[in-house]
């Protein structure tokens, strides 16, 4: 049977309908999740009663992630994990970059190389113990992060070059920029357990900053965070066989430098 024009025009509008109604649901659960925010401060430490660092314009790069706490937020967290795709440290103009990258357990991120001469990524530290050898310009190569932990990076044959990878056991997380500001987008309500962390922090300073947090609807934001600067922070490094590093050889165009 043939349809009316007036029983097209009921279809229409029943589907136009349905699409507003689906909008608005999504608006709704959009806005239930609205970000997580925080600002981070850093202070200096000393024998001096712990000041606002001075000249500390750049805040950026304290990782600030939320642990699932009680079941609501677990079952939200698995299915909220953040896709493990696309996630890279580009070794250029011999550097990584970014310096920090905050993962979730099981990421696998890329490592390219785009100077023209080789380099040797490597790191001895607790997050994951790995190697990737001698490789040359233009290629990759990748890693699965499969543990929770900090991952400091080297170059075994260029000592100016670190970088840090940190996983964790959480889809909620994010770096602050350099005005010191944090958004976690999409945080689902429910109990979390919230964890900082800062390359030039102190350790038992980041570690008290650790807090059972509820977010809800009324409660989305964390507050100030005020991260303690380690005055004896350094860069300086062994390179992967736990030596000195040595200066390249002239003749060796595998660890010439530009």
């Amino acid at each position: 049977m043939r349809r009316t024009h007036s029983s097209r025009l009921s279809s229409f509008a029943a589907a136009v309908a349905a699409t507003i109604s689906l909008s608005a649901g999504a608006a709704l659960l959009w806005a239930q999740h609205a970000p997580v925010t925080a600002q981070v401060v850093l202070v200096e430490t000393g024998v001096k009663p712990a000041s606002t660092a001075k000249g500390s314009a750049d805040v950026s790069g304290v990782a600030v992630w939320l642990v699932p706490a009680d079941d609501p937020s677990r079952r939200a967290a698995q299915s909220a994990s953040r896709a493990h795709t696309a996630l890279k440290i580009v070794q250029k103009n011999k550097a990584f970059e970014p310096h920090i990258l905050i993962v979730q357990v099981g990421a696998q991120v890329q490592f390219p190389n785009e100077d023209p001469f080789f380099h040797n990524v490597f790191s001895l530290f607790n997050g994951k113990r790995f190697d990737l050898g001698l490789y040359e310009a233009g290629s990759s190569k990748a890693l699965t992060f499969d543990r929770a932990g900090v991952s400091y990076l080297f170059c075994n044959i260029h000592p100016e070059m670190s970088a840090v990878v940190l996983s964790v056991d959480s889809p909620f997380f994010a770096i602050s920029d350099r005005a010191g500001r944090i958004s976690i987008p999409a945080v689902p309500d429910g109990r979390y357990e919230l964890q900082v962390w800062y390359e030039r922090g102190v350790a038992d300073n980041l570690k008290s900053l650790s807090r059972a947090v509820t977010i809800d609807e009324s409660s989305r934001s964390l507050g100030r965070i005020q991260v303690a600067l380690n005055p004896d922070f350094s860069l300086a490094h062994k390179n992967k066989y736990g030596q000195d590093y040595v200066p390249p050889s002239a003749g060796n165009p595998a660890y010439s430098r530009p």
